[in-house]
């Protein structure tokens, strides 16, 4: 039998570490959601062996979440909908813990809690409507604007675990998140969601003439990279990830939103130290266990 051994005072920074990230990503309520999402009887949607698992379960999420608020960002009426009925500046914590807990309950609750969840995000949809500052009508429960937030998000996802991940996935698992993210999609309303990494590129690159980096876009990429309401020792870790998250845009997605593109630096230190923050993130987030 081997064990995992850490120094007392090692173990405690370790634990209130992650305390803290599990606090800001799960709010006050995080102990409780989790024991029920985790533990409560009955069929899920997906199997401990499913790929989504292994993906939503990794600490590269922090790097693929803010990857895909940036690009979700690039589709106007999308990021209408957020700058007008989010409240993503006024309550960023909250917005980011609602999001986690729907990612936790459909990737590893019961059946029967994601389908809850399903039906609060789309009675939200359905009470989000407005006119985007060029003129035109959305509806957050347009199928075209969810399937572009879900577009973006596997995107995202899938890119940030392929490289930061704690065991990168086969091709074969590739295309099994991807269906397995599809069914997520499918029952918030989207027709047509990409099924394989193939149609998810197409997907992906039919929506490019749509977008644009609107002035809301730019602020909202000021404010999460930038600007983020964060206590002084969580600055520095911050910058980090948000170089990393920006490091993995593709050029495109990267100049209407005024963001830069440093090749050398990026293939370097700041993929070296996304390798690190994550590994960091990863390490105060689980507890040791003995191993044999």
């Amino acid at each position: 039998m081997v064990w995992q051994i850490e120094v007392p005072g090692l173990a405690e920074a370790r634990r209130r570490a992650g305390a803290g990230l599990f606090s800001r990503v799960a709010g006050p309520s995080g102990p409780e959601d989790r024991d029920r999402i985790h533990r409560a009887d009955g069929p899920r949607w997906f199997g401990p062996e499913r790929p989504i698992r292994q993906v939503h379960g990794d600490a590269s999420m922090f790097v693929g979440g803010l990857r895909a608020l940036l690009l979700q960002s690039l589709h106007p009426l999308a990021m209408a909908a957020v700058a007008a009925h989010s409240g993503y500046r006024s309550d960023p914590w909250g917005r980011l813990q609602r999001t986690s807990l729907f990612l936790a309950t459909t990737t590893f609750g019961t059946a029967e809690d994601a389908e809850r969840a399903v039906a609060r995000v789309r009675g939200v949809h359905g009470r989000v409507r407005g006119i985007a500052s060029d003129g035109r009508r959305y509806r957050a429960s347009d199928p075209h604007l969810v399937r572009w937030v879900h577009v973006a998000e596997v995107d995202s996802f899938l890119r940030c675990y392929q490289r930061y991940g704690a065991r990168p996935l086969d091709d074969a698992e590739c295309d099994r998140y991807v269906l397995d993210a599809a069914r997520i999609a499918t029952a918030l309303g989207v027709p047509d969601p990409p099924r394989t990494r193939v149609e998810l590129a197409a997907q992906l690159a039919a929506y490019r003439p749509e977008l644009a980096g609107t002035p809301e876009a730019r602020e909202a990429a000021r404010f999460l990279l930038i600007h983020p309401p964060l206590p002084l020792v969580a600055r520095a870790p911050y910058a980090v990830l948000a170089a990393t998250a920006v490091a993995t845009l593709p050029g495109w997605a990267r100049w209407p939103l005024r963001l830069p593109y440093l090749p050398v630096a990026e293939h370097t230190a700041v993929r070296l130290a996304g390798h690190g923050l994550v590994a960091g993130i990863r390490w105060a987030m689980s507890s040791p266990e003995p191993t044999g």
